[in-house]
């Protein structure tokens, strides 16, 4: 039985090469997905491997020191003193580094990957105390002096001796670059930049001024372990910082970024697993038609011997030599999506530089094992129902394979389908976390349900959706309709693939256009301001900013706003700066209690589902924790979220006594009523020229900003998606070219009475269109409803508009169809080109 299976596989291999090709992208995407998270992971982990000294000092946090917000925890520079002199300490030196310096390049761009950090520091000379090393030039000792990493310098087009542009927390300066730098052993920073000044200036630029260090390093003495000197040095430090050795520094920074690199891990899987799910239909199809195609001849088997168990086994080990020859070109594939990924990151801003691909034995037992596992689990079901051909079969000329009734597909099938609109429906209803939770049950529920129902469903829908044919197209329209609907199952499992594709791509579309709605619609209701006013950087830019704003003709008032990380009561927060007497006229927030005025008189404003999440009401009092300090506020405004405008609200005039020292995140300026907005935005922009990275923006740009953002998500899924619609499109001429081979004789036949080539292709044709539509109407009527209930369930969260980009929709339906129709232009070319004689003859 096995030469019989490996006789069978080299017999259909040609049969056997599309469901081998989606075996082959299912398992290629999910290799490629782990060889670029392991990639990624070991770039960012290599950053600290060879960067710590023996024992770190960092300061206790209560609250994370933020670049964006502008607040750095430090360490007292007396400290330094006090560690140096500790027993087993060779050597100790504090570091000042932290995010926010943007280094200009050559052409006047901000240097740097979006969202890479833009890191400034301190020189150290001191190779055991820093992961620096000179490739040239030198470090800087003075003011007016920079030292760049390599890979910065580099792309910035800067060689030792040239001025170089800088825009620090307190603003743009320029300094001579004096020292060209490599960081640790690769030079690689993951797409984050460095620039490094004299300790002074450092402390100046970063820390406000202020003689204390982000860090302090500690060489042990010849003989001193790690955990030794990090015990002795952690009983003269106490609680006041956090001791570590450089092991465990290292691992707990690894750590970090492997949890912050664990969702990208999960978002591929997710796509891959759609990609293999929709291959599962292919393989499933491929084998019910083969093993129809072979009934006599498994039916022969048995007369001569072959038990159930043995005809089992043989297919089984059939799909087992398909399933690991395709897991095995996965890995190469893999290595290509990998690739891929890279170049997809990189095409929407996210450059992370790699020194190669990391492949593990670990990603290569995966991808034979999924390889293996969904082909043979894909197989089973034809397999079994191979295995109950009877021998005597053997001597009939027409066998059929023993088929259930599809009675019980449809009552199971509804139900899940129905149940998963239902959970739905009332998920939309609850919204918030519960309501979300619900909406994912339901859309897999009724994902699911749609699949096992189709088969039920297929025929009639085919017959409605095809009622044109006839009339159209004759007596061939007539054929095309009654090849799909004879058999529902492989109609449905072929149009299922397209289907699962086609509502994923259409929820997502919709909910993209729906959130482009309600932003626009949030920012026309709630900002009053023509003009807003951001840094590219996404970090706080300097006080003076505002100041120079408002001194631009045509300009009538502006409002600067601070963004800062906090807890309140204990809970993670996002608090909001304003200044309270011009705040009112930039913005319009609906107040369900209270109103903006107490924020004069330290009150604060916190939107309802804040208040709810921290426990407030009107009249308490919370206890605000900054990274600088500590603040306690009375609530005296509860008001409903605006969109993404939620969090707690208070005066920055407040925020002084609690060590807050920050630049502004944004400002928000009205112009004199009848000005010119063009020239006064042009006028704005000009006053600012000190501050490159400060861009000024009105609302229409600031709406196209934040739309092109949700536009690249988008584009990003569908991309991903792409592969499972790929899948889908094969899926069809896999089931074209089989329904080929399995009708031969059928297809002579009509040729024998006078069907032309044409009338043959056409009738291939019309049958992939009528199948492809089909499973595009469920897909985007799924899709539709899937959309309308998260957008429900989201309204709490800003996602107000429900917008139906009815048009798209319809393009998709119409894609849909030439797709099943190109789809089936190689198997009618095949069926038109059979010998008449030939197929007549075959049994």
């Amino acid at each position: 039985m096995l030469r019989s299976a490996w006789r069978s596989l080299l017999h259909h291999k040609l049969r056997l090469v599309l469901s081998g090709v989606a075996i082959v992208l299912g398992v290629g995407f999910v290799v490629g997905t782990l060889i670029f998270t392991d990639t990624l992971n070991q770039t960012f982990t290599g950053l600290f491997a060879d960067t710590t000294s023996d024992v770190v000092i960092a300061p206790s946090e209560d609250v994370q020191s933020s670049g964006f917000a502008g607040t750095v925890a430090t360490l007292p520079a007396a400290l330094l003193d006090e560690v140096a002199v500790v027993e087993g300490v060779a050597k100790a030196g504090g570091q000042v580094f932290a995010d926010g310096v943007a280094i200009i390049d050559s052409a006047g761009a901000v240097l740097g990957t979006t969202g890479a950090p833009q890191f400034g520091s301190n020189w150290n000379d001191d190779e055991d105390l820093t992961p620096y090393r000179l490739t040239e030039g030198r470090g800087p000792t003075a003011g007016g002096e920079v030292a760049l990493d390599s890979v910065s310098a580099d792309k910035a087009g800067y060689a030792v001796g040239d001025e170089v542009s800088l825009v620090a927390p307190q603003g743009a300066l320029t300094a001579t670059l004096v020292g060209i730098f490599r960081y640790g052993t690769s030079g690689n920073l993951a797409g984050a930049t460095i620039a490094a000044f004299d300790t002074a200036t450092a402390q100046q630029l970063l820390l406000g001024g202020k003689s204390g260090y982000t860090e302090i390093d500690l060489v042990a003495a010849d003989g001193v372990t790690q955990e030794a000197l990090a015990a002795d040095v952690g009983a003269v430090v106490g609680a006041s910082a956090t001791v570590r050795t450089g092991k465990e520094a290292a691992d707990q920074a690894a750590a970090d970024i492997t949890a912050g690199l664990a969702f990208i891990n999960i978002f591929l899987l997710v796509f891959a697993g759609i990609a293999l799910f929709v291959g599962t239909f292919i393989i499933l199809n491929t084998f019910s038609m083969l093993v129809a195609q072979r009934s006599r001849e498994l039916a022969l088997l048995r007369a001569l011997g072959a038990t159930r168990g043995q005809v089992l086994r043989s297919l089984i080990a059939e799909s087992f030599g398909v399933g690991l020859v395709g897991a095995v070109l996965g890995l190469g594939v893999g290595v290509a999506v990998a690739f891929g990924l890279e170049g997809l990151f990189r095409a929407i801003g996210a450059d992370i530089p790699t020194e190669g691909l990391v492949l593990l034995p670990r990603t290569v037992i995966v991808g034979l094992l999924i390889g293996v596992l969904v082909t043979v689990v894909a197989a089973l079901a034809p397999a079994l129902r191979a295995s109950r051909i009877p021998p005597m079969a053997a001597l009939r000329d027409d066998i059929a394979l023993p088929a259930r009734s599809l009675r019980l597909r449809a009552i199971a099938g509804g139900v899940l389908l129905l149940g998963g609109l239902a959970a739905m429906a009332a998920g939309a209803s609850a919204g918030g976390a519960s309501g979300s939770q619900l909406v994912g049950i339901g859309v897999v529920a009724a994902l699911v349900g749609a699949i096992v129902v189709s088969p039920a469903i297929a025929g009639p829908l085919v017959r409605v959706l095809g009622f044109a044919f006839p009339r159209m197209f004759g007596t061939i329209g007539s054929l095309a309709l009654q090849n799909a609907e004879r058999q529902p199952r492989r109609t449905a499992a072929t149009a299922s693939a397209l289907m699962i594709g086609l509502a994923l791509v259409t929820a997502l579309t919709i909910f993209a256009t729906s959130a482009k709605s309600s932003i626009n619609q949030v920012i026309d209701r709630t900002i009053g301001a023509e003009f807003l006013i951001s840094n590219q950087t996404q970090r706080p830019f300097p006080e003076q900013v505002a100041l120079d704003v408002a001194t631009v003709p045509g300009v009538a008032s502006v409002s600067p706003v601070k963004l800062l990380p906090a807890q309140v009561n204990g809970t993670d927060a996002a608090l909001v700066g304003v200044d309270p007497e011009t705040w009112t006229d930039m913005a319009s927030l609906t107040f369900t209690s209270g109103a903006l005025d107490g924020l004069e008189s330290g009150g604060m404003a916190v939107d309802a589902q804040s208040a709810a999440d921290a426990g407030l009401a009107m009249g308490d009092m919370a206890t605000v924790l900054l990274q600088t300090g500590s603040a306690d506020f009375t609530v005296t405004g509860i008001y409903e979220p605006a969109g993404a405008f939620s969090g707690f609200v208070v005066s920055s005039a407040a925020l002084v006594p609690a060590g807050v020292e920050m630049g502004d995140s944004f400002i928000y300026a009205k112009a004199v009523d009848g000005a010119d907005l063009t020239t006064v935005q042009a006028d704005v922009t000009a006053a600012l020229a000190a501050f490159p990275t400060v861009q000024v923006q009105s609302q229409a740009e600031f709406k196209e900003q934040i739309t092109s953002g949700v536009n690249q998500i988008l584009l990003v899924m569908v991309m991903l998606l792409s592969l499972a619609i790929l899948i889908a499109i094969l899926g069809i001429v896999n089931t074209l070219v089989l329904s080929v081979v399995e009708r031969t004789r059928e297809i002579g036949m009509l040729r024998a009475v006078g069907a032309l080539r044409r009338q043959i292709r056409s009738m291939v044709v019309l049958e992939a269109l009528v199948i492809a539509v089909y499973g595009a109407v469920v897909g985007l009527l799924l899709g539709l409803w899937f959309a309308v209930a998260l957008q429900r369930t989201l309204v709490d969260q800003g996602i107000e508009v429900l917008d139906v980009p009815w048009l798209g929709l319809v393009a998709f339906l119409v894609l849909a169809g030439v797709v099943g129709i190109l789809a089936a232009l190689w198997p009618a070319f095949r069926a038109g080109r059979l010998n008449v004689l030939e197929a007549i003859s075959t049994e």
